[in-house]
């Protein structure tokens, strides 16, 4: 596959003290890439800089072998979409001006849409299956319907990679999944940070496992998803099933004093050696 974005080797500190450390993994064409990890990991702060939010950041970002740097704002806008979890407050703009905004990047100040632009607009809003909802005011949207206007906002936007920070945090099930099966469908490069484990492993391709700002593992979703590893960077005793009915592993973390009722021997075992290590 093509590859769009080439990270080597990329920390970030504040007042000496360091949130990544010395991170690098690359991102191909069409590739859905979760990353996971406890709070603190360092996950979202990942994200700003690969959108050039932070500037003091050492390391190398290339976009299509391209110094991120050196790319201009509307440039980088151009290529990434955010989708945040907690949408800033639009006010007084209807779902079509909010989709619209995503025209700003290729846009002079003040031009006027065109046919070609107001057919676009529609088009993506009646991809994200909300057609109907163009005169209704963002701000009285359901959280997966806003998710779902910011989606179709990163469409007009033509974006190469769609950035997505937490995005079915605050949604219940059924928008949980409705969000990322309309990320999945839209056949386009996703990195999004995900706290839910099995919703990573559903919707995934590739999972980056962060723990205190270190990139623990980059792999198949089958290669991070082992409970060894889980349960030395989450701190939990963890259970892994691979549910035959959804083809994806499934986790599950417990207590530690229920280990020995719900967890393999060899993995009780390990939980102790790995207590013992750490005790040493």
């Amino acid at each position: 596959m093509t590859k769009l974005l080439s990270v080597e080797a990329v920390s970030w500190s504040v007042d000496q003290q360091v949130i990544l450390n010395n991170i690098s993994f690359d991102v191909s064409r069409g590739d859905i890439i979760g990353i996971i990890g406890p709070n603190g990991a360092g996950k979202t702060s990942l994200l700003k800089c690969l959108l050039n939010q932070y500037k003091n950041w050492q390391g190398s970002i290339k976009l299509k072998n391209k110094a991120l740097t050196q790319y201009k704002p509307h440039e980088l806008a151009q290529t990434f979409a955010l989708v945040v979890q907690n949408a800033p407050p639009i006010f007084d703009l209807k779902v079509y001006d909010v989709v619209r905004m995503g025209l700003l990047p290729y846009k002079a100040l003040f031009a006027r849409d065109n046919d070609a632009d107001k057919k676009n607009i529609m088009l993506a809003l009646a991809k994200v299956g909300l057609a109907s909802s163009e005169a209704k005011y963002f701000n009285t949207l359901s959280g997966g319907e806003q998710q779902r206007v910011l989606i179709a906002k990163a469409l007009v936007q033509k974006a190469k990679i769609l950035v997505l920070d937490e995005p079915t945090n605050h949604l219940d099930i059924f928008y949980q999944h409705q969000i990322l099966q309309l990320v999945k469908a839209l056949n386009i490069t996703v990195i999004m940070t995900i706290h839910d484990l099995n919703l990573a492993a559903h919707y995934c391709n590739r999972l980056l496992l962060l723990d205190k700002g270190n990139l623990v593992c980059d792999n198949s979703v089958d290669q991070v998803l082992k409970p060894e590893l889980l349960t030395n960077v989450f701190g939990l005793p963890c259970y892994r099933d691979d549910a035959k009915h959804c083809g994806v592993p499934r986790v599950y973390f417990y207590p530690a004093s229920d280990v020995s009722t719900v967890i393999p021997s060899a993995l009780n075992s390990a939980l102790s050696n790995n207590r013992q290590g750490e005790s040493s």
